[in-house]
């Protein structure tokens, strides 16, 4: 598909935690594998996986299980919005055409990052930050944020804290409306804001 700049389905997936106490809602964004064929290496959606031929979306949400080991049914995601992107590059000096129509849904889970089991050959870490400070960063407000994660462990045994150096240019490149849109709608899914920690 990429080869040829076929158009094709894809599911996408972001989760977030609420943070009652502080107010806040943490994004879970995940850091892509150095051996995928497209943007190595970036941040991206929690979990996104093309649809085989036949298969439905609630098919695909399968893949939040295999690359984030986290069982979420279909039934407890929320759809977003629908939207169409056309991304060009070149990966390993093979230029590629990603034409993708991606449903995209979100979900709120409490699960701490120490439950997650990545899918080595897809994710390389699993990271979160507050969502306000992700809209901040693709509004151009801040130029860089951290983001507390996990990444495997040596031979990809167990989970070790990490923290990411964030910039809106190492997420997988997208219009910004487009994630703008998703941290705004995963707001107004957490429960009522609380005063902020000191």
């Amino acid at each position: 598909m990429h080869a040829r700049g076929l158009w094709h389905r894809s599911f996408h997936c972001w989760l977030a935690r609420p943070e009652p106490a502080s107010g806040r809602l943490l994004v879970r964004f995940q850091k892509r594998a150095s051996g995928k064929d497209t943007f190595p290496d970036h941040y991206d959606i929690t979990v996104a996986g093309h649809l085989a031929a036949g298969e439905s979306h609630r098919d695909a949400a399968r893949e939040i299980d295999e690359e984030i080991g986290l069982d979420i049914p279909f039934d407890r995601l929320a759809f977003l919005f629908e939207c169409r992107s056309e991304r060009t590059g070149v990966a390993r000096g093979v230029p590629f055409i990603d034409r993708e129509i991606s449903r995209v849904y979100a979900a709120l889970s409490d699960e701490p990052l120490d439950a997650f089991r990545l899918q080595a050959e897809e994710t390389a870490g699993i990271f979160e930050a507050d969502a306000r400070d992700l809209i901040a960063l693709f509004e151009g407000r801040v130029p860089s944020l951290e983001a507390e994660g996990r990444v495997p462990g040596e031979g990809g045994a167990g989970l070790l804290p990490a923290i990411g150096r964030v910039t809106a240019d190492r997420f997988v490149p997208r219009d910004p409306s487009c994630y703008l849109d998703v941290f705004r709608r995963l707001l107004k899914m957490s429960p009522p804001d609380r005063p902020r920690s000191p």
